[in-house]
């Protein structure tokens, strides 16, 4: 009311500290749009007194921190301290209550420091319109910017220590920003007298490290480092980096660089891997969050510290701002290597051959023996499951996969020596039609002889290119007794002309075979014919005969398996020769119960024919024991119909003494049951 009174008088004397005067007493009776419009009034008076505009900038500054506007504070307050510091304290301790002060000051030193860090409004004229849209437009405030260098907040940092002076963040923001106006050996007096009051306070130290780096002191920048090492606080140079100059962030950037690389080359404990890569942590954060140096050396060192997963990470930024970088390929694949991800690890040492082999052959090669045979393995079973997919379609569109697999290829045999790795190359050559390249490949890692029977299989396929029928189903026979599946592999590079040719050779060498009771030899040719024809049933029949004679009966029964599974059109005679050959096969497999099941199917189909079978093999006699004694098992287990049906059948092939005993036994106990 006395300020309304004098206000309203005819003689305008103090108008403009009446206008602030009021302008408080309204803010501190929560009456913020009055309060404004009072203190602008004062800041737009054509005749401004600088006290007065003072005390309007601070009580303004207390409105827009209300209102959210914590920069606009920070430069309403910046200003006053460049009209007169002494009566913006004056102000601040007079007017500001304490209930607010704490926030005050908070909220100007985090902006302060945004200032310093560049972390607001980057361009000048976007800081004006920002001025202008709070309606600020006149020409005294402009004539007072106070732009957000370093000069403004060194004025608001010393306006915040006179307010504080035990406060370490405005003395640290004070350091900072006489630092960006080159004046460095205020800036290092002052972090010295902060770091008297704590000797360990992790920013302080880094701080003046980096002045003593630029002072050219290396030795005692480098012992300021070590402290803030061993404290543990390596992220306190994340905020101080933004107000670092561009040529003193190199600086620590060169010098942490080099220190970790000295660390690394004399000194290989874990203790030491942990200084060297807190050293490169200093780096990285000096040059940006982006070093690719030291990115690639700390995640080797993170490796072997057994940090795998954090090795990735370090990894995962360098190729995201270059994904061809062959070392950082090759490092993360061996993070997947030892962390046994094979699918992982195959796509990225793949990828790091595309780009450049030269660099990542002999990364390889660096690896420990163990640890180079599994990755080799990987790579092989990678490129035969894509081979094999490529060659069993007969896709040839596919060159990019065709190319990728050569490199490959060529990348296992340059690793290792072993005979897998220049087979692999063979077939590849082979699926790119190098014909001749791959028989001179073949020859100089095997020598003419070809010794190596899945070699000697290669040269078969190049054989068949000239039309060498006999030859390559002899040396195809050979694979076929080893190893079916990688026979019928090689078969897929022949087309079915040849396959032809080679059943019909295969056929006919094994039946000769047969005569003759050679009975191991012939099993190559009868599978060679069996692949050659799809699974003909003929060839399987055969071979299952050259089994058993073999005595491998495990084997002979999956081919009458696979036989009977494709009876169709066959003709009756067949079949029931076809289910009687598979239960004797069980009955010397002592399978007796499943034997009497396929006898009994063939009886089924045809009696007459079944048992002019089983006269011929096993004999009537043998065969109908073994119908007594597990039919007897079905009558024990009180299975009397099926015991009743095996009697009944064992009964056909033989008028055995014993089975008739066991079915009248049959009608006498299961009297009550209706059998049949």
């Amino acid at each position: 009311d006395i300020c309304d009174h004098l206000l309203a008088a005819e003689q305008k004397t103090y108008y403009n500290t009446l206008l602030a005067l009021r302008g408080f007493c309204s803010l501190h009776a929560h009456d913020h749009q009055q309060a404004l419009q009072d203190f602008q009034k004062v800041i737009e008076h054509d005749s401004p007194h600088p006290n007065s505009c003072i005390k309007a900038l601070c009580g303004r500054g207390l409105i827009r921190i209300s209102g959210g506007s914590h920069y606009l504070t920070a430069l309403d307050y910046i200003t006053a301290c460049q009209l007169k510091l002494e009566e913006t304290i004056f102000t601040i301790k007079s007017y500001v209550p304490w209930n607010q002060r704490g926030l005050l000051l908070k909220v100007l030193q985090e902006e302060g420091q945004k200032m310093l860090q560049k972390k607001r409004y980057p361009g000048g004229s976007s800081a004006r319109g920002q001025k202008k849209k709070q309606g600020c437009g006149l020409s005294l405030f402009l004539f007072f910017f106070p732009s957000r260098d370093a000069p403004g907040v060194y004025q608001l940092a010393s306006l915040l220590e006179e307010l504080d002076t035990s406060d370490e963040a405005s003395r640290i923001l004070c350091a900072d920003a006489l630092y960006q106006m080159g004046r460095v050996e205020e800036a290092h007096k002052l972090l010295l007298l902060a770091l008297s009051g704590n000797p360990q306070r992790s920013p302080i130290l880094a701080r003046l490290a980096l002045l003593q780096l630029k002072k050219g002191f290396l030795y005692d920048g480098n012992q300021l480092l070590k402290k803030v090492i061993r404290i543990g606080d390596t992220s306190c140079l994340l905020p101080i980096m933004d107000i670092f100059k561009d040529e003193d962030r190199k600086l620590m950037q060169t010098h942490c660089h080099f220190r970790a690389l000295t660390i690394l080359k004399n000194k290989q404990e874990d203790a030491d891997i942990k200084e060297a890569v807190a050293y490169l942590s200093f780096a990285i954060i000096a040059s940006g969050g982006y070093a690719e140096d030291c990115l690639l050396i700390r995640a080797r060192c993170y490796g072997r510290l057994g940090q795998k997963k954090t090795a990735i990470f370090d990894y995962n930024a360098i190729l995201k701002e270059d994904p061809r970088n062959v070392q950082a390929l090759s490092g993360r694949g061996f993070i997947y290597l030892a962390l046994k991800q094979q699918k992982e690890a195959v796509q990225d040492l793949i990828s790091a051959l595309k780009v450049e082999a030269g660099v990542a052959i002999p990364a390889i090669l660096s690896l420990k023996h163990e640890a180079q045979g599994l990755l080799t393995q990987w790579l092989l079973q990678h490129g035969r499951t894509a081979l094999t997919e490529l060659v069993a379609t007969k896709d040839h569109s596919k060159e990019e996969t065709l190319g990728d697999l050569l490199m490959i290829a060529k990348a296992l045999i340059k690793i290792c020596k072993d005979a897998q790795y220049h087979i692999f190359y063979t077939d590849v050559l082979i699926a790119n039609g190098k014909y001749e390249e791959a028989l001179d490949h073949l020859q100089e890692a095997f020598g003419h002889s070809l010794a190596d029977d899945f070699a000697s299989a290669r040269l078969a396929v190049l054989q068949l290119k000239k039309r060498n029928v006999p030859v390559a189903a002899h040396s195809f026979s050979i694979l076929a007794k080893k190893d079916e599946r990688e026979l019928g592999f090689l078969l897929n590079f022949v087309d079915a002309k040849q396959q032809q040719h080679l059943l019909q050779v295969a056929a006919q060498e094994g039946n000769a075979l047969i005569k003759e009771y050679r009975y191991e030899k012939a099993l190559g040719y009868y599978t060679l014919a069996i692949l050659t024809s799809k699974d003909n049933p003929r060839y399987l029949r055969q071979r299952a005969a050259c089994l058993t004679h073999l005595k491998k009966y495990d084997k002979a029964l999956k081919d009458m398996e696979k036989v009977i599974q494709k009876h169709g059109c066959n003709s009756l005679k067949t079949r029931v020769e076809d289910h009687c050959s598979k239960g004797h096969l069980l009955l010397s497999m002592s399978e007796e119960e499943a034997a009497v099941k396929q006898y009994i199917e063939a009886l089924q189909l045809d009696e007459s024919m079944a048992l002019c079978s089983i006269v011929n093999s096993p004999g009537s006699e043998i065969l109908t024991k073994t119908f007594h004694k597990i039919a007897q098992y079905n009558f024990e287990m009180q299975h009397y119909e099926e015991a009743w049906k095996i009697t009944d059948y064992g009964l056909k092939i033989d008028k055995n003494a014993e089975l008739k005993k066991l079915k009248t036994r049959l009608k006498r106990e299961a009297s009550s049951c209706s059998i049949h």
